[in-house]
């Protein structure tokens, strides 16, 4: 089966959040399972200097932009048999300093930029010489892509199109526009109703996908039922119910070869199931990087988050200030809404040998907390799957959760099953919930025996991409086998 994989952003070539280490893992996995798998992305700023093996494909492709017409170049790179990157250099819309934003500030022509991308998926599709079967496109970015390949099959000729498909990473975010962006995408009037891509009179990218694509999933089972209620269907539950017979939900995997607690670049020390004294250790190291006192008897409580509503940042925020007359130490990386930045700096100002805050983004910083935290805080107030949670499971962190979307379906409350817990789970979206949720931490921290069969039964949970990998074929497989008449 041949594949074409559409993201904004690709682990390790670019990353804002959890799309790009799906998108990365996915791919490899499914490389690794048969298929031959090309990703399509933008090339960024910086990539040919941290990548020099990226080389030009060869291709330059010119497309109509509204009323204009825009050029890119190709160039690729193959990580591995099978699997190959092909990136999009269009040196206007994406040698900038970020990727959708500056400075905290959105791109004002983020619009003309995606459709631009999204077209050039399409355009890949229909020309690159091992035609793919099935184009999955990702998130808003490229949620205009099944409807470019729908329109050519039913005005431009193109006879036997690829089935599509549109994973829905975070619903949150639709990639809305003023109407007047809708000439860019150079498609008739037709699409143009609230039944097509039109959204209380914006283009809303991401509704294009949901309502053109063949298929649909997202990123767990109970987020795919979440998104169909209007708590969680930010105004597309309707157009989701509609179209929940081609919805599913799988959840995402982790890499493990990349998340590991053994032979990691990231870590000073290795550790296991078995032997937990490397834990002990980075625990240590973390305390002394991070100039908090080195003091084992304290339960270390970490969070690698963006700080904005959606995370729960302020129940987190609350739930702190009521929780560190308690014997128990935190340490938190993360960036996002300056406020949210602020008052973790001044929390911990007033707290220094209980409290370490990093404000920014830090890869290797984030494996070691992962690494040396005791518990792992993921209040979110929704959250379509999660990857933190999965990674403290194999790292020994016992995660707290809010039981929502995917961290719901991964972690395992002593209350559901005191044999297969995992973490700890709360319902309430309240600071006092979590903050209830902290003090059994901390029961479960003074009783070493319970302690360690946590620990044990997280690290060896296995959310693989290779369970992931094989829903998905099987997924792509049930999309190839529908009746041409019953597509779309």
């Amino acid at each position: 089966m041949n594949i074409l994989l559409a993201s904004s952003e690709v682990y390790p070539y670019s990353k804002t959040g959890g799309l790009c280490d799906m998108l990365g893992a996915m791919a490899k996995t499914l490389a690794q399972s048969g298929a031959k798998v090309s990703v399509v992305t933008p090339l960024y700023r910086g990539l040919f200097e941290r990548f020099p093996d990226i080389q030009p494909l060869g291709w330059r492709i010119t497309l109509p932009l509204g009323t204009r017409w825009v050029e890119a170049e190709l160039f690729v790179r193959e990580p591995q048999a099978g699997f190959r990157v092909l990136f999009v250099h269009q040196a206007e819309f994406f040698q900038r300093a970020g990727l959708y934003q500056d400075e905290g500030r959105d791109y004002a022509d983020n619009g003309a930029r995606f459709i631009f991308f999204a077209k050039c998926v399409a355009y890949l599709a229909r020309h690159l010489q091992e035609r793919p079967d099935v184009v999955h496109a990702h998130d808003w970015q490229a949620g205009l892509a099944p409807l470019f390949i729908r329109d050519q099959h039913l005005r431009d000729g193109w006879a036997k199109p690829p089935a599509t498909c549109l994973t829905i990473h975070n619903l949150a975010y639709q990639g809305l526009f003023p109407a007047t962006e809708y000439a860019l995408t150079n498609l008739p009037m037709d699409y143009w109703h609230p039944g097509g891509v039109e959204f209380y009179q914006h283009l809303n990218c991401l509704k294009a996908g949901l309502h053109y694509a063949d298929g649909l999933t997202t990123v767990s089972p109970r987020y795919a039922r979440e998104i169909l209620t209007e708590p969680y269907g930010c105004g597309l539950d309707g157009v989701l119910r509609g179209r929940h017979h081609v919805l599913s939900g799988i959840l995402n995997g982790v890499d493990y070869s990349e998340w590991r607690t053994t032979r990691n670049p990231h870590l000073r020390h290795s550790y296991s199931w078995r032997s937990l004294a490397g834990k002990a250790a980075e625990k240590a190291d973390l305390q002394r990087e991070l100039n908090l006192p080195v003091r084992p008897e304290l339960p270390l409580f970490g969070s690698v988050s963006r700080l904005v509503d959606q995370k729960g940042t302020d129940l987190l925020l609350a739930a702190l200030e009521e929780m560190l007359t308690a014997p128990m130490q935190a340490v938190l990386l993360g960036s996002g809404d300056p406020g949210f930045e602020a008052a973790y700096r001044v929390l911990a100002r007033r707290h220094p040998e209980r409290v370490a805050v990093r404000i920014g983004y830090d890869h290797p910083l984030a494996h070691r907390i992962e690494a040396a935290s005791d518990f792992y805080l993921m209040p979110s107030r929704f959250e379509p799957c999660g990857l933190n949670q999965m990674y403290s499971l194999r790292y020994g962190s016992i995660p707290i959760v809010r039981a929502t979307g995917g961290l719901d379906d991964s972690v395992v409350d002593p209350n559901e099953n005191i044999e297969h817990a995992t973490g700890i789970k709360f319902f309430e979206e309240s600071a006092r919930a979590l903050a209830k949720a902290i003090r059994k931490a901390l029961v479960i921290y003074a009783d070493p025996e319970l302690l360690e069969h946590f620990r044990v039964n997280g690290m060896q949970a296995d959310f693989s991409w290779e369970k992931s990998a094989a829903q998905y074929l099987q997924f792509y497989r049930e999309l190839l086998a529908r009746p041409v008449a019953a597509v779309g």
